[in-house]
């Protein structure tokens, strides 16, 4: 127990930090591929700021094992951090540092599951756009015979992939730019049903509150009704033969649908 209260010490201080991190990465990611014409020194200082924050990453993940009572149980669940921190080489995968670290903050932030569903998607659509489109930019601007040569053009492919328009203006021509394209197609198909089924889940839930409400307002009508009928009961036995006219019918005497009294007999002489 001690263990587990020392690791989510770590991850609540080392959250904002990572967050920084991430944000670090990005930009130091992006900078090459949108100014290739910068300066040297702007092109060293990207590359020692994306080794400094996957040495973060790495000391992160191993100091998060090391606190783990279950180490086993943490590389299995956690293979996402594991594989941002063993493959740090390949370029379409160093964006995985990012993924898992808004991933880790999203696991940490305590939030309800609708609004943290839809804060994933957001930001996961967000985020594949814009990386989407650096990876594949710094792919095929390069390459012969390529037709993605700017950001724009990049971005405007990335839309049209993802949410599986495909209008053939742009399109990549390497190997690797056409397997960036699957996974674009295939996060917009995942991403696309996820909403889905976010929206619906939520008018369901709506429709089933309604009608919880309307079952309650029910059976309140229905025990109220229960009430009345025992307590006419109870005043037609406490009334018995003496009682005065609507007594036990609970209607007044002189009101429409009374039952008229008995008229006394005149006595005999």
């Amino acid at each position: 127990m001690k263990e587990l209260s020392r690791q989510l010490l770590w991850e609540r201080r080392s959250q904002t930090p990572l967050l920084v991190l991430a944000v670090g990465f990005a930009v130091a990611y992006a900078v090459p591929i949108v100014a290739p014409d910068a300066p040297a020194s702007v092109h060293r200082a990207c590359l020692v700021t994306e080794w400094v924050v996957w040495s973060a990453f790495a000391c992160d993940y191993l100091v998060r094992l090391g606190l783990s009572p279950a180490r086993k149980a943490f590389v299995r669940t956690h293979w996402m951090d594991l594989a941002a921190v063993l493959l740090p080489m390949i370029q379409p995968l160093r964006l995985l540092r990012l993924v898992s670290t808004l991933l880790l903050v999203g696991r940490r932030a305590r939030m309800a599951p609708q609004i943290r569903l839809t804060t994933y998607v957001a930001g996961a659509v967000v985020g594949l756009l814009m990386f989407g489109s650096l990876a594949v930019l710094s792919v095929e601007r390069d390459a012969p015979g390529g037709n993605i040569k700017n950001l724009g053009d990049a971005l405007w492919w990335s839309v049209t992939t993802m949410t599986t328009v495909g209008y053939g203006d742009h399109s990549p021509t390497t190997g690797l730019g056409r397997l960036l394209a699957v996974g674009l197609m295939l996060s917009g198909i995942a991403l696309l049903g996820v909403v889905t089924a976010n929206i619906a889940a939520w008018f369901i839930s709506r429709f089933e509150r309604d009608d919880r409400a309307e079952r309650e307002q029910t059976a309140a009508i229905a025990e109220l009704a229960a009430e009345v009928r025992a307590l006419r009961a109870e005043v037609a036995r406490l009334g018995g033969p003496g009682a005065a006219p609507g007594a036990v019918t609970g209607v007044p005497a002189g009101a429409p649908g009374a039952v008229p009294a008995a008229r006394p007999s005149a006595p005999t002489p």
